[in-house]
C-alpha cells in the first residue's frame, strides 16, 4: 500500500509518500509554500535529489495537483499513476472532545470538524482545504484524519478543567486539549526503547521544542498533562505565539487598543513569543547570535524560552512524583544543543546530570546525553510525526 500523508496549513502543504510494503519507506516528500500569494515556492525531494521552483500556487487544489503531478512525473516522480495511491492521511489540529482517535473522513466528520474551526481558526481551515482538494482530485481514495489532540484525550479533569464557571465547559467545551500528540507519543516510546525499556513502565517528560512548542507528562503510557490548552497558544513561549499570559493583560489591551477577536489572534499567534520579544527574530540560531553580540532583547528571548521549559519540567516531575526519562525533540530540541545546554544545566537537584561535552556535539540524531549516574535518563530523540500518521492511516484503511 502507498499512503500519501498531508500536513496542510493556511498557506502551505507538506507531504510525504510512504510505501508500507517496504517498512514505510519514504518514497518522496516536499513542501509547497506561500499558497495564494503572487508567487509560491515548491520543493520536491525524491531518490536523494531535490527539485525546486517558484511559481504561482493559487489555492490548495492547485497545490495538490502539483504534488500529484510531481509524484508521477517521468523525471522527478516515484510512481507511474495516481491510482497507485491507496490512501491519504491528513493532519488535523483539533479533535475536540468527540475525536479521541484517528478516523475515516465522512460527511459527518467533516461537519464536526468545521464546527471545531472555532478552537483552531488558524489551523483547521488549512487542514480542511487539503482534504477538500484531495477529494476533488482523487474522489475515490479513502482519507483519514489524525488528530494532534488525540494522545492527550485521557488527561484527568484536574488537569484539563480551567478555573472558569463550569457552565462554559458544559456549553462550549472550554478545557485543555493539548497538541503535538503524535510527536509526544512517538518519542516517548522511542526514547524508552533507547533505554531498553517499555514506555508503559516509565514516567516520561517529553519536550517538543520548535517554532510551536509543548511539554507533556506521560505516566506509564498515558498523557496526564500538557502545556498547550484549548488552543495552541498556552504554555511555553514559542516562535511567534505568546504562551502563558495573564488574561487580565489581554482585557486591558482590548480596552486600550480597541482589539476585536481577529486582532487579538493576530497579535498572540503571529507577533508574540520570540518574535515579539526579540524584535523580529524567530530562529533560535539568530536569537543566540544576537544574544552573543550583546543584543538585550535577544538575551531576554533566549533566557525566557529556557526558563519556561525548565519550569514546566520541574512542575511535571512534581505532578508525577518523579521522572525516569526526559526527552528533547523538535527542531530546537534535536538541533539547538546550546538551548538544551541552557535548559538542562544545574538540574542535579532533580536528578538530572548531563554529559555537556556530549550534549554539545549532538545535532539531529538519537542519543542519550545524561551521565551514567543520572537518576533521570535524558535523551535527544528525533521525531517522525508523518510516519505515525502513515501507520495510523494504514491501520484504519487496511480494515475497510
Amino acid at each position: 500500500m502507498k499512503i500519501l500523508v498531508l500536513n496542510c496549513g493556511s498557506s502551505s502543504i507538506k507531504y510525504q509518500l510512504f510505501d508500507t510494503e517496504n517498512d514505510f519507506h519514504v518514497m518522496a516528500k516536499g513542501l509547497l509554500e506561500r499558497i495564494g500569494l503572487e508567487m509560491g515556492a515548491f520543493t520536491h525531494k525524491y531518490h536523494g535529489e531535490k527539485h525546486y521552483e517558484e511559481l504561482p500556487i493559487p489555492n490548495h487544489t492547485s497545490g495538490i495537483r502539483m504534488v500529484l503531478k510531481a509524484l508521477t512525473d517521468p523525471k522527478i516522480g516515484v510512481i507511474h499513476s495516481f491510482e497507485e495511491i491507496n490512501a491519504v492521511g491528513n493532519r488535523m489540529a483539533h479533535g475536540g472532545e468527540r475525536f479521541r482517535q484517528s478516523c475515516i473522513v465522512t460527511p459527518d466528520v467533516l461537519q464536526e470538524l468545521k464546527r471545531l474551526t472555532e478552537f483552531a481558526p488558524l489551523h483547521i481551515p488549512g487542514n480542511l482545504a487539503g482534504i477538500a482538494a484531495m477529494h476533488e482530485v482523487l474522489p475515490n481514495v479513502p482519507q483519514v484524519v489524525v488528530f494532534d489532540t488525540a494522545f492527550h484525550a485521557d488527561i484527568p479533569p484536574k488537569a484539563y478543567l480551567y478555573g472558569l464557571p463550569y457552565e462554559y465547559y458544559e456549553k462550549y467545551g472550554i478545557r485543555r486539549y493539548g497538541f503535538h500528540g503524535t510527536s509526544h507519543g512517538f518519542v516517548a516510546d522511542k526514547g524508552a526503547r533507547m533505554m531498553g525499556r517499555d514506555w508503559h513502565d516509565l514516567k516520561i517528560i517529553t519536550c517538543h521544542l520548535g517554532s510551536g512548542a509543548s511539554i507533556a507528562a506521560i505516566d506509564h503510557g498515558k498523557s496526564i498533562d500538557t502545556t498547550m490548552g484549548m488552543t495552541s497558544l498556552e504554555g511555553l513561549t514559542m516562535g511567534s505565539r505568546c504562551g502563558d499570559v495573564d488574561p487580565g493583560a489581554l482585557t486591558y489591551l482590548m480596552e486600550k487598543e480597541g482589539w476585536g477577536r481577529k486582532k487579538i489572534e493576530q497579535e498572540l499567534y503571529k507577533r508574540s513569543g520570540l518574535v515579539g520579544i526579540s524584535g523580529g527574530k524567530q530562529d533560535m540560531r539568530d536569537i543566540r547570535a544576537g544574544r552573543d553580540a550583546g543584543d538585550e532583547r535577544c538575551t531576554y528571548a533566549f533566557d525566557i524560552f529556557a526558563y519556561r521549559v525548565r519550569k514546566y519540567i520541574g512542575a511535571y516531575m512534581a505532578a508525577m512524583n518523579g521522572c525516569d526519562l526526559l526527552v528533547m525533540t523538535g527542531g530546537i530540541g534535536e538541533n539547538a544543543w546550546f538551548m538544551r545546554h541552557a535548559i538542562l544545566e544545574d538540574m542535579d537537584f532533580l536528578g538530572v546530570k548531563i554529559d555537556m561535552p556530549l550534549n554539545d556535539s549532538i545535532m539531529g540524531e538519537d542519543h542519550i546525553i545524561s551521565t551514567p549516574d543520572s537518576r533521570v535518563t535524558v535523551a535527544v530523540v528525533t521525531t517522525d510525526e508523518e510516519r505515525v500518521m502513515a501507520k495510523e492511516t494504514y491501520d484504519i484503511v487496511s480494515k475497510l
